[in-house]
């Protein structure tokens, strides 16, 4: 099943779509207004997210999809980097120090860094950013494993936003390039885990528009990735005290040629099958 947060009249709601059709979990049950309030009630009752939702649907009202989504609530963002081949070389392409990255992809330990707060996060819909002291700022679409008290509950996409000057300059400056206003989107929903049969399969693609026109456009898989979700799940929670809800964005292998830099008003289209479609508009923060 996938769930979405929306808003409407300023009152946050959560929905399932489940057999081609969006139910409203809140017009059921009033108190189920987010996902973490749906994955506390699976947590005391020990029942599966997807049972408590399918015994909902007979009394919640049926609705059309919502246009004003909102993120899902994540007390934190992390992310792997270095998890595909085309991001490791991408790497050493851009960085003046490129012997740093030699060993990252084939190491025993994945590289692990924090991504974003609430605050910093946008969702469907809603535009991300581009540092006004950057020169090189590239989308990144990523495979996001939602956890609740450290335990894989679902899927979702994540934009990685990424300033890759700053972080071809010097490897200590990875925060600056990763973390600024704006600078990860989550959407459009999250799958489920136990509707998903197996996040490594999974194609994925990114388009970019700038006026109306493609200017990039690429394809991949999750099954290119050398790490499993369940490893980088692993090293994240690891002599970590983890948030009750967080998302781990697995790494990324679109990347868009060396001369190519994001612009404000581009906009950013990332798709993974099974889960849909994140789609944002860019501006300079």
């Amino acid at each position: 099943m996938r769930y979405y947060q929306f808003e409407v009249d300023g009152t946050r709601r959560l929905a399932v779509r489940a057999d081609g059709q969006m139910y409203d979990l809140r017009s059921a049950r009033p108190r189920l207004r987010t996902f973490g309030d749906l994955l506390r009630a699976a947590s005391i009752s020990d029942t599966p997210v997807d049972t408590i939702a399918d015994r909902l649907r007979s009394d919640a009202a049926t609705i059309e999809d919502p246009d004003v989504r909102v993120p899902l609530d994540a007390q934190e963002v992390w992310a792997a980097g270095v998890t595909y081949q085309i991001s490791e070389e991408a790497r050493e392409s851009e960085s003046g120090m490129p012997e740093m990255y030699l060993d990252v992809y084939d190491a025993d330990r994945p590289e692990l860094f924090f991504k974003a707060t609430p605050s910093r996060t946008v969702g469907p819909g809603e535009a991300v950013g581009i540092r006004a002291d950057a020169e090189w700022s590239v989308p990144e679409p990523e495979l996001g494993v939602v956890l609740y008290e450290g335990e894989i509950v679902g899927y979702t996409i994540g934009n990685d936003m990424s300033s890759r000057d700053i972080e071809g300059e010097n490897p200590l400056y990875l925060p600056q390039a990763k973390v600024y206003d704006r600078s990860c989107s989550i959407g459009p929903c999250v799958r489920s885990a136990d509707s998903l049969d197996d996040p490594h399969d999974l194609e994925m693609w990114m388009t970019i528009e700038r006026g109306g026109a493609v200017v990039f456009e690429d394809a991949t898989t999750t099954g290119k990735m050398a790490r499993s979700v369940e490893e980088l799940v692993d090293y994240y929670t690891r002599h970590n005290a983890v948030p009750e809800r967080a998302v781990l964005l697995t790494g990324t292998s679109l990347v868009p040629e060396d001369d190519f830099t994001l612009q404000s008003g581009d906009v950013i289209e990332i798709g993974i099958e099974g889960i849909g479609v994140l789609r944002n508009a860019v501006v300079t923060v």
